[in-house]
């Protein structure tokens, strides 16, 4: 997919950029930064988009996310509508590696975060007890200034390149094309419509005439851009709902989960489950 460039912007004085955003849902394109990315959601459910991965979200979720990175995130439909009364909460710390200077990189005690800065390449989820002290020193440094601020920051650092506590999003080093404002527009169209139709017969003339591009044109284009088909974005959009619905409608049968999240039949629905998950729906129900 062809990303988007994002100006990260943070004040003149600051050598990092460290916010908080409450919103009724996440309203960013398919984008990449040089910063790296610390983000929280502490409220929130839909699906994320990282590199060549997608998977579902929720609440309590902490990633790291390397530099250049192409990343997105659509909030379940429930979040669109404004009489819900959802939102989305998150904490968010861009930095760039050098933003304390080249030569801090330099130190022969920094050399795990030279190491820090190859891994997040990747994304990473953190979880456990680094999630939860990384959230405190966020917050102490949402609230600090100068030297204060600083030194929270060096300790975040120092906490992200020690842990065992993560696991990696993507399998290899994402490598995209960079786009224009038009083709980033044209891919956040694909995106929210498949998310808002994925349930539905979705044809290729369908989603090549949304692009205004032919059907060959288009399947082309969206393999050079995304490494992957339609057809399995496709199905890797339905089999995530699929896994939410088995986690939270327990009641549904497997066969009505198929029909819901669009499969024309339960022989595919399994067969493409067990693909993209690794385990039976049945499987991936009883071991939740």
């Amino acid at each position: 997919m062809k990303p988007y460039y994002h100006k990260v912007l943070k004040k003149i004085e600051n050598s990092f950029s460290l916010r908080k955003d409450i919103s009724a849902n996440f309203e960013t394109t398919w984008h990449y930064h040089p910063e790296l990315e610390l983000h929280y959601i502490k409220k929130g459910e839909g699906l994320r988009f990282i590199g060549n991965n997608i998977s579902k979200f929720s609440s309590d979720e902490m990633l790291l996310l390397g530099e250049n990175l192409p990343h997105t995130w659509k909030s379940h439909d429930a979040y669109l509508n404004p009489q819900s009364k959802l939102v989305v909460e998150t904490t968010v710390l861009h930095f760039l590696p050098n933003c304390l200077g080249q030569e801090f990189l330099l130190l022969p005690e920094a050399y795990q975060l030279t190491q820090l800065i190859k891994k997040a390449k990747n994304g990473l989820v953190i979880y456990g007890d680094t999630k939860w002290k990384l959230l405190a020193l966020l917050e102490a440094a949402y609230q600090a200034e100068n030297l204060t601020r600083i030194s929270l920051f060096i300790s975040i650092l120092s906490i992200l390149a020690e842990t065992k506590e993560y696991e990696p999003i993507t399998t290899s080093a994402y490598a995209f094309y960079q786009s224009n404002q038009i083709e980033a527009d044209r891919l956040n169209q694909i995106y929210t419509y498949t998310l808002k139709n994925y349930m539905n017969t979705i044809t290729l003339t369908e989603i090549a005439s949304l692009s205004c591009l032919s059907i060959t044109s288009f399947c082309r284009y969206f393999k050079m851009m995304t490494n992957k088909t339609y057809t399995d974005f496709l199905s890797e959009i339905r089999i995530s709902y699929a896994c939410k619905f088995l986690i939270e409608n327990k009641q549904l049968t497997i066969e009505s989960i198929s029909t819901e999240t669009g499969f024309n039949n339960a022989s595919n629905f399994f067969r493409q489950f067990k693909k993209i998950v690794g385990v039976t729906p049945n499987a991936y129900r009883k071991n939740i």
